[in-house]
């Protein structure tokens, strides 16, 4: 079982960064494979970016690519995401997923966040 809770999300100008993290407890952190999504109203969940538990592999949407990275510092129970060059269309609530095993790109994760409100202006 593994408990996860995001903050960093606010309101920012098109083309502001912002840094997301998500702290973790829980069962065998250092193994789980760990991924950010985002789900605006009316919209499926979106992947967005994801790390190998032993955050050797990162990967990304083409929508963020370039733009967003993900990281992790195991020894602090904690991913990041930042984010730069924002645009309006990143606009929605983030949310942390983490995955015991392999790393995948889709919503196959075993344990969320409530997720973080990520809001760009023009």
């Amino acid at each position: 079982q593994v408990q996860l809770v995001e903050s960093g999300g606010g309101l920012v100008q098109a083309g502001g960064s912002l840094r997301l993290s998500c702290a973790a407890s829980g069962r065998a952190f250092s193994r789980y494979a760990m991924g950010w999504f985002r789900q605006a109203p009316g919209k499926e969940r979106e992947f967005v970016a994801a790390i190998s538990w032993t955050g050797g592999s990162t990967y990304y949407s083409d929508s963020v690519k370039g733009r967003f990275a993900i990281s992790r510092i195991t020894a602090k129970n904690t991913v990041y995401l930042q984010m730069n060059s924002l645009k309006p269309e990143d606009t929605a609530v983030y949310l942390c997923a983490a995955r015991d095993g392999v790393v995948v790109t889709s919503v196959n994760y075993n344990y969320w966040g409530q997720g973080t409100q990520v809001t760009v202006s023009s």
